[in-house]
């Protein structure tokens, strides 16, 4: 499903944020990417996301090779991926209706699919029901559901969670990583980088530990 072949990432001003990294995530694998702050995570998302490009080596996705993704292919290939953010980045004016549905309603999905779609998804991670609430009317742990119903509502065959669990105390925490676990169990792919050493220790699944750019554990 993804492949890292030598990748390197080098910004102008800042030096090497990840150096010759090499993996390789079968179709239906969880894993975790842990590190320290500043380890490269963040940029490693960001590189499999398209919202920054590699500078060495090559990446993988689904059989495409993102270097070669053109500008106006990037939105078609995301809509392969789920993206899962530590602060949620809801839009606090609109509904949870309106805020999971927004995926679907850019790819110009019929607003009938639409709404069978956001129901799906809203009763797999259990808020069916409270797609007329908005954001703030919901707690922290509610609030990330939302957003990883809004990453699933287009059936992504990658999901990438970027410290998803990083606002919530550890019983939520907990029950985030599960719902991760029941998409993978139907064959998506999911990668999640995190720092809880804690909880990913609690979970068997394997672990890419970056170092200063540099993956220096894998297993």
């Amino acid at each position: 499903m993804l492949t890292f072949d030598h990748v390197s990432k080098r910004y102008p001003d800042a030096g090497d944020a990840l150096q010759n990294v090499s993996f390789y995530l079968a179709p239906g694998e969880m894993a975790f990417l842990t590190g320290h702050s500043g380890a490269g995570k963040s940029t490693l998302l960001k590189l499999i996301a398209m919202m920054e490009k590699c500078s060495r080596g090559h990446i993988i996705l689904a059989g495409k090779n993102l270097n070669r993704v053109s500008e106006r292919q990037i939105p078609y290939i995301r809509r392969q991926l789920g993206l899962i953010f530590q602060d949620y980045k809801l839009l606090l004016d609109r509904t949870v209706f309106d805020n999971v549905a927004l995926p679907l309603v850019v790819s110009g999905y019929h607003h009938h699919e639409i709404g069978r779609r956001v129901r799906a998804a809203l009763d797999k991670v259990g808020l069916l029901g409270q797609e007329k609430k908005y954001p703030l009317a919901l707690s922290g742990g509610e609030q990330q559901r939302v957003g990883i119903a809004r990453a699933v509502v287009n059936k992504p065959r990658l999901i990438l969670a970027d410290e998803p669990t990083g606002n919530l105390d550890p019983e939520l925490s907990e029950e985030v990583m599960h719902l991760f676990e029941q998409f993978q169990q139907v064959g998506v792919t999911v990668l999640i980088a995190s720092h809880d050493i804690d909880l990913i220790s609690r979970m068997n699944y394997r672990v890419l530990k970056l170092d200063h750019g540099q993956l220096v554990q894998e297993g």
